[in-house]
């Protein structure tokens, strides 16, 4: 008997990686989005469709409509390309907040898709999903940047090759590294966010950032955390978007005097994470950047572990499937 309903898990992400503007990122499992998603076959002399069940958790407000929300609109297109017999009732439950800057609208679409593609008769390779969720990620933000949903549907430490076609690198973990993510409660819309951003930047920033970028893969693939801790600074964009993050620079150095290894804006803010070398470190740093916001009268909630490296899965039993 096909399988008529599945429900993944789509945990949270950390863009730009400080030094990756738009093409790194990495998941993390602590906090993410769970989408129910039930194949529905067409009344007699109908079309299939793809409709929106209903929004839930820590947010419920979204767009009702399945070609403005990021996790229909993406099936929509799919259930297009792929000519498919039957549409989808599509139910989301929010565990990440709104405007975070830990890649909700990414979460929300990865993990429809990956559901989704659970029912089909023949899924399609996971790779092949991931421009269907540049589709959220353009309706979310305007622009079909990657470095929210490829990390979010494959896994690990993703940089964005390209977009056209659509090409992720799975960039190694060094042993012990942990991630802190913090999120004030506030809210940043990413269109604001990149609003700040200039279109042209000086030459001298863009070598000085490439080279840190460099230098912060060769870290990863050489497991130097002191490379690493010299490489993970952001003088492009972090500077730009820091005045629309309150305290932030506070929050960061107080993670650098805890011993994190290097700390700045996740996304497009106001989430602030930091790389650590070990689970002591991390939930250091975590205690010292919560405890900044709070000192700044700015409410937060803190997660720390592991960058998982499994991504988006089906949950099984209510149970996250793979290990992360």
């Amino acid at each position: 008997m096909e399988k008529k309903t599945a429900k993944a898990f789509a945990p949270a992400t950390v863009a730009n990686v400080a030094v990756g503007f738009d093409i790194l990122g990495f998941p993390l499992d602590a906090v993410g989005d769970t989408v129910t998603v039930e194949r529905i076959d067409p009344a007699p002399g109908a079309s299939p469709a793809v409709t929106l069940a209903g929004t839930d958790g820590v947010v419920s407000t979204l767009p009702t409509d399945p070609e403005r929300n990021t996790a229909t609109a993406p099936l929509i297109r799919l259930r297009e390309d792929q000519g498919l017999p039957f549409g989808f009732r599509v139910s989301v439950r929010k565990g990440i907040p709104l405007s975070s800057g830990m890649g909700g609208s990414a979460a929300s679409s990865v993990g429809a898709l990956t559901a989704a593609n659970s029912l089909l008769p023949e899924p399609l390779p996971r790779e092949s999903l991931l421009k269907y969720a540049l589709l959220g990620e353009e309706l979310a933000s305007g622009s079909p940047h990657g470095d929210n949903a490829a990390p979010c549907l494959l896994g690990g430490l993703t940089l964005l090759r390209s977009l056209d076609p659509v090409e992720a690198v799975r960039i190694p973990v060094p042993e012990g590294l942990r991630v802190v993510l913090v999120h004030p409660h506030r809210e940043l819309d990413t269109r604001s966010s990149r609003g700040v951003l200039p279109r042209d930047l000086p030459l001298k920033e863009y070598v000085a950032q490439s080279s840190r970028l460099a230098a912060f893969v060769a870290a990863c693939y050489a497991g130097n955390l002191d490379l690493m801790a010299r490489s993970l600074k952001d003088g492009l964009i972090e500077p730009r978007r820091a005045p629309l993050i309150p305290a932030f620079h506070s929050v960061q150095r107080a993670a650098l005097q805890a011993g994190a290894l290097g700390c700045s804006i996740s996304g497009s803010g106001p989430s602030v994470f930091a790389l650590c070398r070990s689970d002591d470190e991390a939930e250091k740093a975590r205690r010292a950047m919560a405890a900044a916001w709070e000192a700044a009268g700015v409410p937060c909630d803190s997660w720390t572990g592991r960058i998982s490296q499994a991504g988006a899965r089906i949950l099984e039993n209510g149970q996250a499937g793979g290990a992360a």
